[in-house]
């Protein structure tokens, strides 16, 4: 088994997002790099752009996104599902319509949707392109599935300086075009490079106790603040 196989073994996935802590200690760090914008800015911009009807999102977490995008176009009908009822109960809290789903079998026709999204999730999922399928059963013609991915080097300087190395996913900024370019005719690719910013040894050790406790440990202290460079992608495709 590889070293990255738990990301998307059920039990684990669901450990990680039983409640919302971790995901909203690890969201919390993040914010622009050099180009002054955020991968989650330019995903936004993307979805609005297509000027869709219907949206659909998988693993959506605490529900952050889909609330920005309904306060900018309200109209929209936007339906957001994750395996996680904690996600779940957390977006629906901030007034959108959301269920629990596995992104393998959606609840959803054939051809009923004009967008559909799925930001930093498909790297969990344990059937890759399975999923893929189903999001592109479930798009209409001239529909457009929005994504969001880390890369290789994402958060590396961190990482390596507690002992560790960058995990090589399923679905990562390197692969993502080819992966979508199995099911859509049409992918288009944009990195965006962002900056996690901790203010002293403990907010960095909080954050690597997310998702590896033994790297926490070993992070060697340091006063004061630190930064460090992520890797980000968002990608389109049709």
């Amino acid at each position: 088994m590889d070293s990255t196989s738990h990301l998307t073994e059920s039990d684990h996935v669901a450990g990680q997002y039983a409640s919302t802590d971790n995901l909203r200690t690890r969201r919390s760090v993040w914010g622009p790099g050099p180009e002054g914008v955020s991968p989650v800015d330019v995903l936004r911009t993307l979805v609005l752009s297509s000027r869709p009807r219907r949206v659909i999102e998988i693993g959506c977490g605490t529900g952050q996104f889909a609330r920005s995008i309904l306060d900018q176009e309200p109209d929209i009908d936007y339906v957001a599902t994750d395996l996680s009822p904690a996600m779940v109960e957390a977006t629906r809290a901030l007034g959108v319509t959301a269920e629990v789903a596995s992104s393998d079998v959606l609840p959803f026709g054939d051809a009923t949707c004009d967008g559909a999204v799925a930001a930093w999730m498909l790297y969990h999922v344990p059937d890759l392109d399975g999923t893929l399928r189903e999001l592109r059963r479930v798009l209409r013609d001239g529909g457009t599935l929005h994504v969001a991915t880390n890369g290789r080097e994402h958060l590396s300087g961190l990482l390596r300086e507690a002992g560790g190395e960058p995990p090589v996913t399923q679905f990562m900024s390197e692969n993502a075009a080819e992966v979508l370019g199995r099911h859509f005719e049409h992918v288009a690719h944009r990195d965006v490079e962002t900056r996690a910013t901790f203010a002293d040894h403990a907010a960095a050790s909080a954050y690597l106790a997310t998702f590896s406790p033994e790297l926490a440990q070993s992070l060697p202290h340091f006063e004061g603040p630190r930064t460090y460079a992520g890797q980000t992608a968002v990608l389109s495709a049709h």
